[in-house]
């Protein structure tokens, strides 16, 4: 093992640990989704390759990042995880073999859907009523947004039927719709305000058009 490896690795934690907290707890980012991936991909293989080398502090060992200090803090009755990414088809064989090896079924279907990337988002019924929604956060604690997810009208808080559990957890994602995304940030810009970070560009200053 070289000094070179170990620097990189180092190198390639310290890199992630700031976007993870520039983009999670900031909310501004300032490299796009696929450039961390390829940052995240590096630092994978790496430790792949040098498994005595991987930390428990690694950003490959997180889920999420830490909560906002601004909002109550709670924690998963099971720990929250985050997709993981294929890029190419050897890396989908390899889903798919350990997924027959775990069902233990040698034919497996599946359904695919394109992904919607929005906020991770834990909603909790109990008795078939609301009670609380939570991000994701670092995947064992998340922040209490359950005031903001009684705004959204497509999360029921009152549950219709009867056949549901007594006490239910839903996992999802919350999104604007390209519409209402490009609405507001086109408010923003005609006040002269910060746009909203897309995940192909970073958050910028826009100088208010002429009118």
């Amino acid at each position: 093992m070289t000094p070179d490896v170990v620097s990189r690795i180092d190198a390639l934690k310290a890199a992630l640990h700031h976007h993870n907290y520039q983009y999670h707890a900031l909310d501004a980012p300032i490299i796009t989704d696929f450039e961390y991936d390829e940052l995240f991909q590096a630092l994978l293989a790496l430790e792949k390759a040098h498994p005595a080398l991987l930390t428990k502090d690694s950003p490959t060992q997180r889920v999420g990042s830490e909560p906002l200090a601004g909002f109550a803090q709670i924690q998963h009755e099971m720990p929250m995880l985050s997709l993981d990414n294929a890029f190419n088809a050897d890396e989908i064989a390899e889903f798919h073999q350990r997924v027959v090896e775990r069902l233990g079924q040698p034919r497996v279907r599946y359904c695919a859907e394109p992904k919607i990337d929005g906020v991770a988002i834990s909603l909790l019924y109990e008795g078939g009523r609301f009670i609380r929604a939570a991000t994701r956060g670092d995947g064992v604690t998340g922040e209490d947004v359950t005031m903001n997810a009684r705004t959204i009208e497509a999360i029921p808080l009152v549950l219709q039927g009867q056949d549901f559990p007594d006490r239910l957890e839903v996992r999802g994602e919350v999104y604007l719709a390209k519409a209402v995304f490009n609405g507001l940030n086109q408010a923003l810009i005609d006040q002269g305000e910060m746009t909203v970070c897309q995940s192909s560009q970073c958050r910028r200053r826009v100088d208010a058009p002429a009118r």
